[in-house]
């Protein structure tokens, strides 16, 4: 039993109880895979959910009245009616993102085909549903309008009829993109902190020192601490997919779940290194903290997960393609929204296996410098 795959699987299990003793890592992972992807697709609402609007109607018309009756929940609330004067002060005090305006003889002067002018005061502040609902309210107006005024006047059918078929997605609910990206992301930082924090802790502890009077040499430590601290993470990655996000979500999933574990466990394979070399650069937890967030902010902001790559700049997305979550991202959307086999994702497979293997070799050398210090 003196292999080097038996003492790898020994050290291995040594991590596992390590990790099991450690109160605060537990909680850490628990809440990870349950409460963070729970928060990231329910907290953040669609990005127009029940936004609080005001109505002046100084027109009182049947035209003013359709307006009004167009905007309800969810979008927006029952509208508030006030009068001019209580614009201001109502804005002022944030009890009303929208204020319309509709002015007098508004009907009068949209009949008469004189372009009358209607006012939107937007609270500003609320970016994103200032934004969105600007936009919302122009819709609803001239929709409102255009089929008042076309009882009166004929219109012409349009040329071209566009439809719109939206795939993987039907309704453009967010809870599914948010759900699954927070999964993908959280694979990514767990994997660093739990492997960086097992060799911090030997450190700190003394441990290593131990390891190093012991007949196992530097790259079974590091596959020990690579399989074990991988395995958990796969496995609370599994827990997440199939009870938050399947089960108390109703996300679908389109494609397979077992070639998204592959995809994850190749992942692990290169971030574990990655957290194993910034252990060896950190002197503390604190340092390892620090140096975490400089690394993995832009892992998870540059990736493609949280804005498109096509959108970025032509040198970050070639910077970031040398990152293994660019292609566990374009890998994982794949597979779990559009259904994608092996045969589509395979280069990226064999991209992060590549990227994996560099990473593993140059931990193992700063593993290997950091040990003869030590000595």
């Amino acid at each position: 039993m003196n292999s080097p795959i038996a003492k790898i699987y020994r050290l291995g299990i040594k991590e596992l109880w390590s990790l099991a003793r450690d109160p605060m890592m537990l909680v850490l992972i628990a809440y990870t895979f349950t409460v963070s992807i729970y928060i990231a697709a329910t907290a953040m609402p669609e990005s127009l959910h029940n936004a609080p609007i005001a109505i002046v109607d100084e027109d009182a018309s049947p035209l003013s009245a359709r307006i009004i009756s167009s905007f309800y929940p969810p979008l927006f609330k029952t509208p508030t009616m006030i009068t001019l004067a209580e614009v201001d002060a109502g804005m002022d005090q944030g009890d009303y993102t929208f204020a319309l305006n509709i002015p007098p003889n508004f009907q009068r002067d949209v009949l008469a085909g004189s372009k009358p002018t209607i006012q939107l005061n937007v609270d500003a502040t609320l970016m994103s549903q200032a934004f969105t609902g600007n936009g919302y309210i122009q819709q609803i107006v001239a929709s409102e309008v255009n089929e008042f005024v076309s009882r009166y006047r004929s219109t012409t059918a349009p040329p071209v009829d566009l439809t719109l078929h939206m795939r993987f997605n039907p309704n453009l609910e967010q809870s599914w993109f948010g759900s699954l990206m927070e999964i993908i992301n959280n694979v990514t930082m767990l994997s660093i902190i739990l492997t960086g924090a097992a060799l911090i802790r030997e450190r700190e502890h003394g441990t290593i020192e131990h390891l190093l009077v012991m007949p196992v040499t530097p790259t079974e430590i590091m596959l020990a601490k690579v399989w074990s601290m991988g395995l958990v993470v796969l496995l609370a990655a599994l827990v997440a997919l199939v009870f938050v996000v399947q089960g108390m979500l109703r996300v679908p999933i389109q494609g397979s779940v077992t070639l998204f574990m592959l995809a994850a466990t190749l992942h692990l394979f290169a971030t574990t290194s990655m957290g194993i070399f910034m252990a060896t650069l950190a002197r503390s937890m604190p340092q390892f903290g620090m140096l975490l967030v400089l690394v993995l902010l832009p892992l998870q902001l540059l990736s493609g997960g949280a804005t498109p790559r096509e959108s970025m700049p032509a040198f970050v997305q070639n910077v970031m393609l040398a990152a293994p979550t660019t292609h566990f991202v374009s890998a994982g959307q794949a597979i779990l929204y559009r259904g994608a086999g092996i045969d589509v994702v395979w280069p990226q497979f064999f991209i992060i296996v590549a990227i994996g293997s560099v990473l593993f070799i140059a931990s193992l050398v700063r593993f290997r410098k950091a040990i003869g210090q030590m000595v």
